[in-house]
């Protein structure tokens, strides 16, 4: 009988042993674990905080190319009307020019 209870207390030792190691297993388990949370969280935090600042600057943005847009339309609109002044000023010169002509021609203005 001391034999088998010499060999179940080694059977004990063993197994207690196995479960420390368990232990030790999860203890360590458990520190990855809450190192990878901590992790994801700041993570998580740096992605809301450069969402933020895309939205910013989307905004800026659209803001800009609407601006931009609006001076495109001005500029159009203003090189429209110079053209057109530039073109009656083209006819008001080729008038005057034969207005002039005709004068020169004139029997009164020899």
């Amino acid at each position: 009988m001391t034999q088998q209870g010499a060999v179940l207390q080694g059977y004990n030792n063993e197994l207690v042993k196995c479960i420390e190691d368990l232990n030790m297993q999860r203890e360590e388990l458990s520190k990855q674990i809450q190192k990878a949370e901590e992790e994801r969280n700041k993570l998580q935090h740096e992605i809301q905080v450069l969402n933020e600042q895309l939205e910013h600057v989307c905004e800026n943005l659209a803001q800009k190319v609407s601006s931009r847009n609006e001076l495109d339309k001005i500029l159009a609109e203003t090189e429209a009307a110079y053209m057109k002044i530039l073109d009656s000023s083209r006819t008001l010169l080729d008038v005057l020019k034969k207005e002039v002509g005709s004068l020169r021609h004139s029997p009164d203005l020899k």
